[in-house]
């Protein structure tokens, strides 16, 4: 049977004041009815007798110095083990002020939380450049050993990415085609030159947004997903398995993915743009009263071909970025599930800004190569 606190109250003679003394073990095993009773407990007490108490913790200390604290009474018979946890108790209540680490002056503290964010702005794109070599050295080592190469993988991510996309890219580009006629006839109708929708429909869907709007989708749906399955895998070990067993992580996981998205990004972006114009023409065929297949026949009469070169030349590189961001984030993972989520939401971030930035440069370098 489990031993309980106990305590009994002695009334003092003379001029001395009644004691309390407790017996038995003062753990939080054992404390909890004694707890009920010392809360309805309103006698005067000068002495607190812990002297028979056969073992105390932390809650049998706070206990004592609680009931010493609000009664005044003086802590006799401790043994050298109870006195150090009282002493303890009673020091760490004083502390009545929160702790504070020191704070830089303002001159001081943004320049240095500055130079901690370019700092890890410059290791984290060093990591990046140096998962970029990893890769590279797994290409050549397949080129060299093309039976190590993982087909059915391919074949798998490349339907992954491109097939099992193809409904929700083609209802995206298709309803993006049909803003950007509806609104593209009302401003250009305030010069008279709403002919020129099919311009601007044109040349937008196979210049730009075609390839940009499929590299925002494929980064939200697939390269969520690489940093996800990689870094599940992480957490479970199953990366470390396959080093063990002498199966290269980067051939058979990320090689795969990275080359399914850079084969199936510009076919996606020509479905996109295919899709987007399909919808300007839906529109246009509707409000302005273009024919539809007259919209199509313009479509090839005012689109310069190098148009649609340039949407395919960056739709590779922006397959590459959207699955380099998710397999390096997923290959960071290290320590719990939490990170997993974490490190997705890193990846679309990370994948939609290197993107985008890629995009300016792309539309400064057509224009100065004169496929403005």
């Amino acid at each position: 049977m489990r031993a309980l606190t106990d305590f009994q109250l002695t009334p003092g003679s003379g001029d001395a004041g009644a004691v309390l003394a407790f017996s038995g073990p003062m753990t939080v095993s054992s404390l909890g009815l004694t707890d009920q009773r010392l809360r309805d407990f309103g006698e005067s007490v000068a002495k607190i007798d812990v002297s028979a108490v056969s073992d105390m913790d932390t809650v049998g200390a706070w206990t004592v110095w609680r009931l010493s604290r609000d009664t005044g009474a003086e802590v006799v018979g401790c043994k050298e083990e109870a006195k150090r946890l009282i002493d303890a108790i009673s020091q760490a209540d004083s502390n009545a002020h929160s702790i504070r680490a020191p704070r830089l002056p303002l001159l001081e503290r943004v320049p240095e939380h500055v130079g901690d964010v370019m700092i890890g702005l410059g290791r984290g794109f060093l990591q990046v450049l140096g998962f970029l070599g990893q890769i590279i050295l797994s290409i050549g080592s397949l080129i060299r050993h093309p039976s190590r190469f993982r087909g059915k993988a391919l074949i798998h991510q490349m339907e992954l990415v491109g097939v099992n996309s193809l409904a929700i890219i083609g209802l995206m580009s298709f309803l993006v085609g049909i803003v950007i006629a509806q609104q593209g006839a009302v401003q250009l109708r305030q010069f008279g030159a709403e002919i020129y929708t099919v311009n601007l429909v044109g040349r937008l869907t196979l210049r730009e947004l075609g390839v940009l709007m499929t590299a925002i989708m494929v980064a939200g749906r697939s390269g969520s997903a690489f940093a996800a399955q990689i870094g599940t895998m992480k957490l479970t070990e199953e990366v470390d398995a396959m080093r063990t067993i002498g199966v290269s992580p980067m051939e058979a996981l990320v090689v795969p993915r990275i080359v399914a998205t850079m084969i199936m990004m510009p076919l996606l972006g020509f479905y996109s743009a295919f899709l987007g114009i399909i919808g300007g023409a839906f529109l246009s065929s509707l409000t302005l009263g273009i024919p539809f297949f007259t919209f199509l026949q313009r479509i090839q009469e005012v689109v310069p071909l190098h148009d649609v070169w340039v949407g395919i030349t960056k739709a590779p590189v922006f397959g590459l970025i959207v699955a380099l961001a998710g397999c390096y984030q997923g290959m960071q993972v290290k320590n719990n599930a939490e990170e997993v989520g974490a490190r997705t939401t890193a990846a679309v971030v990370m994948a939609i800004f290197t993107v985008i930035v890629l995009d300016a440069f792309f539309a400064i370098f057509f224009t100065e190569i004169g496929w403005g």
